[in-house]
């Protein structure tokens, strides 16, 4: 167990304490507690309203979740972990539900991972992430929570990072081997969570969020030579911004460009950051930096912080790498109340799977996985399309529940102010509206007119290269509670709920204040993923 002396050099580089083995202090039996949520969650499926329950996104059968956790690929199946409360369609006391899938379409549910059990994680089983070790195996790293006080977050709180193991290879049930990394309390504000972990070289490397005990948002960097015994290195990253006190949910990855040029990659959930125009316009904004890193350095940022997604409801993302590939889960985070599926037996699911690529700009793009594709039934296409001034189209009188929609703008041909889709629409006059706003010069999730939950608009801002060619490419994804948009090809992703009122849900075509050209559009009705 390592901890943070108090004379941090100026260097921030510290001479490594001494690592002591895990400490395992069980307060209850696990097998029990895994029980009791399991009939938790069955408790709150029986009576489910299933009216917005997604058909094609990862959510729980019943109760709350939020994080996606521990996302890897082994033995030839996808695995999917998330923060889940078992016992309520609030956030509560927080446990580890379990997916998997041998394609990243078919979905199957596994037994609840895990359940407080510990001392440690008295008050819950926080967010962490999987490694393939160097036994082959999926190592769990995540944080322990309990309330500093023992009760309620009035004192604070107490949180650790924690190490299990997987006891078969279907990854049915795991066995925790206790707190590896103790939080230094005199050091820290507190937040003390969601490890990262991966290796460079022969050294193994764990990063987390932090809350200085200067109230300042950084990320903590750790180094192990088997995994176990964990000693400080330095502070990878501080945010600038003095009003960000944590950096949530942090990711750090390598990736190359096209022609092989390596970046480094910190994401971040920034949490204290003020609104600015487009930007941070949610409770909490989740976003990344592209940079520089190599061993015995701090993360060195060339670029700004640009959010991951531009919609109303993405949080807390975490991403993973198989075969060379990126992949990302977001969860779809129900900030603002009022939050109808709260009444409903469930709350919250994640997002698409995300494949994250360097662009040769020097940006990411995060579009769906290939795989995505494989959800597809049937299919109408249409080659060309053309709406008057201030015309309203419908294109299909109800969607199924599960709709992937792409479509081409021209922009050359546009003289609308705003011009794409209106969806979720509904006979009494409800829709939620993507629109391409060219006053605003940039793609819309507008729900001023959304039958339930909280309204308000997101706006994907376009770059000037964007705005100055003939085309704007838009793929949509509607579920039956909400929806994705993804802007040429994953350059801009929104996420979004969109809770419709009851009735057929129609799709219409737009075009406000102008003509709109639509040069293709292509409809495909999508398959569930069996969870329902």
């Amino acid at each position: 167990m390592a901890t943070l002396p108090t004379n941090i050099p100026a260097n921030g580089i510290l001479t490594p304490d001494p690592a002591l083995d895990p400490v395992l202090t069980p307060i209850s039996d696990h097998a029990e507690q895994l029980s009791l949520a399991e009939a938790g969650v069955s408790a709150l499926e029986t009576t489910r309203n299933d009216r917005w329950y997604p058909k094609f996104h990862i959510a729980s059968n019943g109760g709350w979740i939020n994080d996606p956790n521990g996302l890897c690929r082994y033995n030839g199946r996808w695995h999917v972990f998330y923060q889940l409360h078992p016992y309520g369609t609030q956030w509560g006391p927080m446990h580890w539900g379990h997916v998997s899938s041998d394609n990243m379409v078919d979905w199957h549910r596994e037994p609840i991972a895990f359940a407080p059990s510990l001392e440690q994680e008295r008050h819950g089983v926080f967010s962490g992430s999987a490694v393939i070790g160097d036994d082959g195996k999926p190592w769990i790293f995540y944080t322990g929570h309990r309330w500093a006080n023992g009760k309620d977050n009035t004192g604070g709180d107490w949180q650790v990072q924690m190490l299990a193991k997987p006891n078969d290879d279907e990854l049915k049930t795991f066995t925790k081997e206790g707190m590896i990394i103790d939080c230094p309390t005199d050091e820290v504000d507190h937040h003390f969570r969601d490890p990262k972990v991966w290796k460079t070289g022969d050294t193994w490397y764990m990063t987390f969020g932090v809350s200085s005990k200067e109230h300042r948002g950084q990320m903590w960097l750790y180094t192990s030579s088997d995994m176990v015994h964990w000693s400080f290195d330095r502070v990878l990253f501080e945010h600038p911004d003095p009003n960000v006190f944590m950096l949530e949910c942090p990711d750090f990855f390598p990736i190359r460009d096209a022609r092989g040029n390596e970046k480094w990659v910190i994401g971040f959930s920034a949490m204290g950051a003020r609104p600015n125009g487009f930007m941070n316009r949610n409770v909490n904004n989740a976003g990344y930096m592209v940079g520089t890193w190599k061993p015995g350095e701090s993360f060195k940022p060339e670029t700004e912080f640009r959010l991951w997604d531009e919609g109303h409801n993405f949080y807390a993302p975490q991403s993973f790498n198989t075969e060379g590939r990126q992949i990302m889960y977001g969860w779809m985070s129900p900030f603002v109340a009022p939050i109808p599926m709260e009444e409903d037996g469930w709350c919250g699911n994640l997002t698409l799977p995300r494949e994250i690529t360097l662009g040769d700009d020097g940006d990411l793009v995060t579009a769906p996985t290939i795989e995505m594709e494989g959800l597809r039934e049937n299919t109408i296409g249409f080659d060309s399309l053309d709406l008057g001034t201030n015309q309203t189209s419908t294109i299909l009188d109800d969607d199924g529940g599960a709709l992937e929609i792409e479509m081409r703008l021209d922009l050359n041909k546009t003289t609308a102010e705003r011009a794409g889709l209106h969806v979720h629409a509904t006979s009494d006059g409800h829709y939620t509206a993507i629109v391409f706003d060219a006053q605003i010069g940039g793609v819309v999730i507008d729900r001023q007119n959304v039958a339930n939950g909280d309204k308000g608009y997101r706006v994907a801002k376009l770059s000037d290269t964007e705005l100055a060619a003939d085309t704007l490419d838009l793929r949509v994804f509607i579920d039956r509670g909400c929806v994705e948009v993804y802007v040429d090809g994953g350059k801009h992703a929104m996420s979004s709920y969109s809770f419709p009122g009851d009735g057929a849900r129609a799709v219409e075509l737009v075009s406000e204040s102008g003509t709109t050209h639509i040069d293709t559009l292509t409809m495909h009705s999508l398959k569930s993923i069996g969870l329902e």
